[in-house]
């Protein structure tokens, strides 16, 4: 009877386990519909932004764009984009090795400084030599996803501009989730700054060797407007699809989950039925061996 008692435990507990991965599947199957949507939207409006950048920063000569200048690399900062909390399967895991690989191996030869944006990035890179000395905005990465909107997203690119600009850094690189799908993520590596030029194709090469820029309402402006525009919009879209990436990862794990805990409360429904059979069968096996004993 001992044995049934600790079957019948682990059934309460494994039903517990399910109601709750359950509701967090649904939780994150509502917020995964409003993040899927926001990045959905933006998608269109920041990829058209990018381009108009790239060839706009192609069209300049370097000394005119200040975040277009190549400088000798030195200085590298890697931001890579994580949640704050877990439960997500892999989702901040690849996104660590990720950073930690092309801090060590692509720019090992530079001075290295992680900005990690969520708690699970900053709590691997607080024990790292490559922590450096973003130490001071660390908290300010990990809260923006308490309220997710251009304005907080806004003001932490202006930062991440500024440091470039000043010459704390010679290279920004991000290294995040683009979502795909509900079950897919993908492990992005792009440079923010400095701004790299379009691709050159052969189409691309007929099209800028015929094309006829006008700068309106001027060249200056443009610079000092379009130009910072487009990269806060850029930034803001690496969130958005981190943040959905998220949710579609939690949500997927959540799911797998529940499975697994279904699975197993029907294995240990079966393991305490056959226990129970077995134990009746020895009672009855008792009482009738007892009876002919009396007989005899």
């Amino acid at each position: 009877m001992a044995n049934l008692k600790e079957i019948r435990n682990r059934i309460v507990s494994v039903s517990s386990t399910m109601q709750i991965t359950s509701a967090m599947k649904m939780v994150s199957a509502a917020k995964l519909k409003r993040a899927q949507d926001a990045i959905t939207l933006m998608r269109p409006y920041a990829d058209k932004l990018q381009d108009i950048l790239t060839n706009l920063s192609a069209s300049l000569d370097t000394s005119e764009n200040e975040y277009a200048q190549e400088r000798a690399i030195k200085n590298v900062l890697i931001i890579p984009v994580t949640s704050n909390r877990g439960l997500c399967g892999g989702f901040n895991n690849y996104v660590v090795k990720k950073a930690l690989h092309i801090a060590n191996v692509k720019y090992a030869a530079y001075n290295t400084t992680v900005f990690p944006i969520g708690k699970k990035a900053a709590d691997t890179f607080k024990k790292t030599a490559h922590y450096g000395n973003s130490e001071a905005i660390v908290k300010e990465g990990s809260e923006i996803w308490g309220d997710l909107n251009f304005a907080n997203a806004n003001d932490m690119a202006s930062k991440i501009m500024e440091a470039y600009v000043n010459g704390s850094f010679d290279k920004v690189v991000f290294v995040y989730n683009k979502f795909k799908n509900v079950a897919t993520q993908i492990v992005t590596e792009v440079q923010f700054l400095p701004i790299l030029p379009p691709v050159q194709t052969e189409n691309s090469v007929k099209n800028t060797a015929s094309a006829d820029y006008i700068f309106e309402p001027s060249k200056a402006e443009i610079i000092t407007e379009l130009i910072p525009k487009s990269l806060k919009t850029q930034f803001y879209t690496i969130l958005l699809e981190s943040h959905a990436g998220e949710h579609g990862a939690r949500m997927t794990a959540m799911h797998k989950a529940t499975d697994n805990a279904t699975e197993l409360n029907k294995e240990l429904k079966l393991k305490y039925n056959q226990a129970r059979q077995a134990a009746i069968t020895n009672e009855i096996l008792e009482i009738v061996g007892g009876a002919e004993a009396l007989n005899g």
